[in-house]
């Protein structure tokens, strides 16, 4: 049976043979065939496009198409004969379909913001970053870019598989130390329940907890009662992915401390 989902595509004029993508793939979907990248299978591709960021010509984008579903199954038997390491997650191949409630959710282009293009810092790019002017200030933490809710499509390469940290806006300015504390290992997305669209904040995160393979969810809201929101959210969207990620709610109060850390527990009333 044939579904519409996204899928690599790979453009055989930009495509150098230089191999970088093939790694970049953790369902073995990739290979090197007569100089050329190419698609092993459309089946063993979930189409969340992790190896876009890894190839250095831009020969590799994601495409809607009409194929075969993703079979977890036959990447798990693929990776085994490779003698590569199984993803401990893995998408349904019902999320990742068109028709599906939750991909829909996946804008289908960027705003047009130059400031919106999905952007990895390497290790080299953050070396040569200064601390600051005056030399005080630690390193950056931050691995990607952008950090908006609302401008991170589910399908961002740097979400597949990861620790992420959702964050209030105010939390960061209210909290000394917040890049040191939370942002090693994870990866942020931030936002404000009160002056953005609720509706959008659920539908994205919905696609994201559905299809991204999330290994846990950090949530970072303040105190103060509009913020609350930000659980609210982030539960419906739990409730309407199907997606079961161990998540840890952790309120901050306006002088900075930590006054609750726990697991998220919280009715959906929205």
């Amino acid at each position: 049976m044939k579904v519409t989902r996204k899928l690599i595509h790979i453009d055989e004029e930009l495509c150098n043979g230089c191999g970088e993508c093939v790694p970049g793939c953790e369902e073995g979907a990739l290979q090197i065939i007569d100089g050329k990248a190419r698609l092993v299978a459309e089946k063993y591709c979930d189409g969340l496009g992790a190896c876009l960021g890894e190839c250095p010509t831009g020969a590799l984008t994601v495409r809607d198409v009409e194929t075969e579903d993703f079979d977890p199954d036959a990447v798990r038997e693929l990776l085994t004969k490779q003698g590569r390491a199984v993803p401990e997650h893995m998408p349904s191949p019902e999320s990742l379909r068109l028709d599906n409630p939750a991909a829909e959710a996946a804008p289908k282009s960027g705003c047009g913001c130059g400031g919106s293009k999905l952007v990895e810092f390497t290790p080299c790019q953050k070396a040569n970053i200064p601390a600051d002017i005056e030399g005080e200030a630690g390193p950056s933490h931050l691995t990607h870019w952008p950090v908006q809710l609302r401008l991170v499509p589910p399908e961002a390469p740097f979400l597949k598989g990861a620790d992420l940290l959702l964050t209030a806006d105010c939390v960061a300015v209210s909290m000394p130390g917040y890049h040191e504390r939370f942002l090693p290992g994870r990866k942020v997305l931030m936002g404000c329940p009160k002056f953005d669209d609720v509706e959008l904040y659920i539908e994205r995160l919905t696609a994201i907890f559905a299809t991204a393979g999330l290994k846990s969810i950090t949530l970072l809201e303040m105190e103060v009662p509009c913020c609350s929101n930000m659980s609210k959210i982030v539960a419906k969207a739990l409730k309407n992915s199907g997606a079961n990620i161990p998540t840890e709610k952790i309120i901050v109060a306006r002088t900075g401390e930590i006054v609750f850390k726990g697991d998220l527990v919280q009715p959906v009333i929205l």
